[in-house]
């Protein structure tokens, strides 16, 4: 499937311009684009603001809602969206913390959750819940991958003292066993904290054969500037989310070398031209730097335009049976999400089941690394 801007869905529009005229539907978006996770939200958001305001003939609405990076407030903008708004879907959030919460509203209200963040739900809670985002396990899989191709023995992890940091660790752990890695030293710090130069030095100590930090953004960047600048010259890994340009700045020649696994739509122009998700990548790349510059692109964009692609084949299904704005719209792109085969996007490829609300294909992140302050191909 290509990327299609606003207003460029004519086949649709052709396919069912002889229905009778239906209801709007409503998108209910929550993202961050306030608080400390703005800068995530708000890159999410840049894919917002380039779907399509109709689709089949009928107008799309999309109700935003700052949920300020505090899960209270994205479950109070869930509950607005799904009682007061009556919308058919729920576009968000961008932090798992914020998801989690966001799950409840999504199964006592009976809405779907197309979460951008990589969320996890209990069986019993997922009837409605489903995501964009690829789980931490599959990403830092992909490292792993890596590591053990090297053949690299040991690892140290540095990574947040939060849930986040707690998620990335357990990934590694059990990525690191399958490989047949050892992790010989487990270090943690706070988002906010100013130095680490103790866990560095504990990291050094255990002489690991690579270093993998477990963190976000520009916070992520001190582990690595700390381990170079006491010594430290081996591999080094980060997770998929310092993905940024702010990562790099702050990080600097300390970052140089580091690898990590990202959705291709970050080096859509580096990719094989067989590369399944090149040509949506590109077209998305260019849609997003001509609308806010060049170097504008990210990932999180390419989770919100693949979140959009899912939607875009929901809706189109569920107008065939229902109306917008009811309870039957709102089962008919719940089950038309959990039918999804193989669709391709700009971050990668999707298919659904009753069992897998996530349904992101473990071969598509590629490994990338810094190289003169940019992001390189390696595979």
């Amino acid at each position: 499937m290509q990327f299609r801007p606003k207003a460029s869905v004519t086949a649709l529009t052709l396919a069912l311009a002889a229905a009778p005229a239906l209801a709007d539907i409503n998108v209910g978006v929550v993202f961050s684009l306030t608080g400390p996770a703005a800068s995530l939200g708000l890159e999410t958001k840049k894919a917002v603001d380039l779907m399509p305001q109709s689709i089949g003939g009928e107008k799309i609405n999309y109700i935003v809602l700052d949920d300020a990076t505090d899960p209270t407030n994205a479950v109070k903008n869930g509950r607005k969206l799904a009682g007061e708004h009556k919308v058919d879907v729920i576009f968000g959030p961008n932090l798992i913390t914020s998801g989690m919460a966001m799950a409840d509203v999504a199964n006592e209200e009976k809405v779907v959750l197309l979460s951008q963040a990589p969320i996890e739900v209990a069986p019993e809670k997922q009837k409605w819940v489903f995501r964009v985002e690829p789980t931490a396990e599959i990403m830092v899989g992909r490292a792993v991958a890596d590591m053990k191709e090297k053949g690299i023995k040991t690892v140290g992890f540095i990574g947040f003292a939060d849930s986040w940091g707690e998620l990335l660790l357990k990934a590694l752990t059990k990525t690191t066993e399958a490989a047949g890695i050892q992790i010989i030293a487990t270090e943690r710090y706070a988002r906010v904290d100013t130095s680490v130069t103790g866990q560095a030095l504990k990291l050094l100590a255990a002489k690991p054969d690579a270093v993998f930090v477990g963190g976000t953004g520009t916070p992520a960047a001190l582990p690595a500037t700390t381990l170079r600048e006491r010594g430290y010259t081996g591999p080094m890994y980060q997770s998929h989310a310092v993905a940024n340009k702010d990562f790099l700045r702050v990080g600097g020649k300390a970052v140089e070398g580091t690898r990590l696994p990202v959705a291709p739509v970050l080096v859509a122009e580096q990719l094989p031209d067989n590369h399944p998700n090149k040509k949506v990548g590109l077209g998305l790349v260019q849609a997003v730097e001509a609308k806010n510059g060049p170097g504008s692109r990210s990932t999180f964009a390419g989770a919100s335009w693949d979140g959009w692609l899912l939607l875009e084949g929901a809706f189109t299904q569920a107008l065939k049976s229902a109306k917008p704005g009811t309870p039957e719209f709102r089962e008919a792109v719940r089950d038309a999400l959990e039918k999804t085969t193989k669709l391709v996007g700009a971050n990668g490829t999707y298919t659904m089941s009753p069992t897998n609300h996530g349904g992101y294909d473990p071969a598509s992140p590629v490994l990338i690394e810094v190289a003169n302050g940019t992001w390189k191909l390696v595979k």
